[in-house]
């Protein structure tokens, strides 16, 4: 099984949306390794210390994980997989990976005033503000 996994050059080739399916599908069948926290780094203009915090790991660790390939657990796959698709479609909606950042930064009413990207530590989270997205997407003022 290990032979046929594909890796995703680039975060094109990711869901829009944030899918529970398709990030586990593409945690069971795809070579997801260190390279996309390096992806996604790139995409959300995000600091290191932030996104390690996202991910749920020190800031050595993730620092770490950008030096060169390496395996990652699938519990991070799926984290850096629904961030990679959450960012992707903030970008598609707002324009820009610093006018999606600066959404995520502000108090939110339908996050309990908070900002959105508190709840991004958790897939549920992830889930949520994605869903937020797609309101907005279709018209929703949010």
């Amino acid at each position: 099984m290990g032979e046929n996994k594909k890796t995703y050059d680039t975060p094109k080739d990711l869901p829009l949306i944030v899918s529970e399916p398709e990030i586990l599908y593409a945690v069971r069948q795809q070579n997801i390794n260190s390279t996309h926290i390096t992806l996604l780094k790139d995409l959300s203009g995000l600091k290191d210390d932030l996104l390690s915090a996202t991910l749920n790991m020190n800031t050595k660790t993730f620092r770490s994980y950008k030096l060169a390939p390496a395996p990652i657990k699938p519990h991070v796959q799926e984290h850096v997989l629904a961030l990679l698709s959450l960012f992707k479609h903030g970008i598609a909606i707002f324009g820009t990976s610093a006018k999606f950042n600066q959404w995520l930064s502000k108090v939110n009413f339908y996050f309990d005033n908070d900002a959105p990207i508190n709840f991004l530590n958790t897939i549920s989270g992830i889930l949520h503000v994605d869903y937020r997205l797609s309101a907005i997407e279709y018209g929703d003022n949010v």
